[in-house]
């Protein structure tokens, strides 16, 4: 199905309402979007801050907060018809409000843009409209928080997190965050000594069965901005346990657009932009009630690898892997396992490199297209999370000669030196006579 044909056939996706109440210790949410008269999304949602839980006195403070995940959450539901209006009944945005949002659904669906082969520009991508009488949301009031000792740090279950979570917690009291535990993330926690329930704040976000439905039957489907969700989930947390520092694990790299020369940037909501401008959303928009912000912004991926091979506890529970997250392996032939590999490699024994992954990734030949992908060998870096060009082939120059037995390595060396004799021929070719 196109894009056009859906933008005619569904001409506005409607964030109706929502709803929120606590239960015992638990949060409930519940988000209601709309397509047409025809389609109905109902998301739910359960945030669980065990032992950490603050609840303000008066819970509607927490209105606003929700509105705004609201605005995150409509996101996957929107992309798989990208009706050309957006009405938005609980509140009325600003027009400072608006330039976010579009900025932050342009860039933050570049990926999904580029693999639809959608042709737009922010100004006509989305266009938002407001109920008659809809409040202005950005007088809406939000609990206060102190600055404190205490630290939320999300836990993905793979390197970068425990990276932050070992060197905040030798100076501050940290508070782990997971949402929809699964095997590597609640692995990473126990290692560290959250081996209890209530030592770990919780988020179990539901889907709504419907969206699936819809893309197995052809509607638009790809890759949102998961950590722009993230974000605003972190005010939430801030607000409901009083911890206004969350300390996020993203490096260096995810500022690289992942086609170069363009704005297309699979880590968009990974990168400082980004981050700095969700950081003054809240300040001038939602109380300054959080301060988000990442603790390994100014490291490489090198760095970080060298810094997790000090913490060898975690080789056997910590994963990257998205296509193996389900049953909490490492798949060993998508980009994120090779990288890893890669990344890791200068820091880690072949030995226990092959204990984690179960085999040497570096000698399979089917992955040479990834690697390639990954070296800037190929002209597109693959859609993941993954390390910038530079930084993939200087670990790889640091293993050449104790991985030169290693198919990947015999194919880098053959195509480095292919890439020299083609330069000194066209060098050659264009000399003056």
């Amino acid at each position: 199905m196109s894009f056009d044909d859906l933008r005619e056939q569904y001409p506005v996706f409607t964030f109706d309402h929502y709803q929120y109440e606590l239960a015992g210790n638990e949060l409930h949410i519940q988000f209601h979007f709309l397509i047409g008269d025809s389609i109905a999304f109902r998301p739910r949602m359960v945030l669980r801050p065990g032992r950490h839980a603050q609840w303000p006195a008066d819970l509607n403070t927490l209105d606003g907060i929700v509105f705004h995940i609201g605005m995150i959450e409509l996101i996957s539901y929107w992309k798989c018809t990208c009706s050309p209006t957006i009405l938005i009944k609980p509140y009325h945005l600003s027009e400072e409000q608006q330039l976010f949002w579009r900025k932050l659904y342009w860039n933050g669906l570049g990926e999904f843009v580029f693999k639809n082969h959608i042709h737009s520009d922010p100004y006509e991508f989305l266009n938002f409209e407001f109920a008659p009488g809809a409040a202005d949301a950005s007088a809406l009031p939000y609990p206060r928080t102190e600055e404190s000792n205490r630290v939320i740090v999300p836990i993905g279950g793979g390197k970068d997190s425990v990276v932050t979570l070992e060197e905040l917690r030798k100076q501050r009291d940290v508070v782990p965050f997971i949402i929809n535990p699964r095997g590597a993330t609640l692995d990473c926690a126990r290692v560290a000594g959250f081996d209890k329930p209530d030592d770990i704040i919780v988020l179990q976000r539901q889907i709504d069965p419907k969206l699936l439905e819809l893309n197995a039957a052809g509607y638009l489907n790809g890759h949102t901005p998961f950590s722009a969700m993230l974000a605003f989930y972190t005010v939430l947390l801030s607000s409901v346990t009083g911890i206004r520092d969350v300390a996020l694990s993203n490096e260096s790299s995810a500022n690289e657009p992942t086609i170069p020369g363009t704005h297309i940037n699979h880590q968009y909501s990974k990168s400082l932009e980004f981050e700095q401008d969700f950081a003054q959303y809240v300040r001038d928009f939602m109380g300054d009630s959080n301060h988000y912000y990442s603790h390994l912004r100014p490291l490489t991926e090198l760095q970080i690898a060298e810094r997790f091979a000090q913490y060898p506890q975690y080789f056997p529970v910590f994963k990257s892997c998205n296509a193996g997250s389900k049953e909490n392996k490492w798949c060993c032939n998508c980009p994120k396992c090779l990288f890893a590999y890669i990344i890791l490699a200068p820091f880690v024994s072949r030995e226990d490199l092959k204990n984690i992954f179960g085999e040497e990734l570096l000698n399979k030949p089917e992955l040479v297209k990834t690697f390639d992908e990954l070296t800037g060998l190929s002209p597109i870096k693959p859609f993941e999370c993954v390390g910038t060009l530079r930084e993939v082939n200087e670990a790889i120059h640091r293993i050449l000669e104790t991985h030169k037995d290693q198919h990947l390595i015999k194919h880098y060396i053959n195509a480095q030196i292919s890439q020299i004799e083609d330069d000194l021929m066209e060098g050659y070719f264009n000399m003056a006579p």
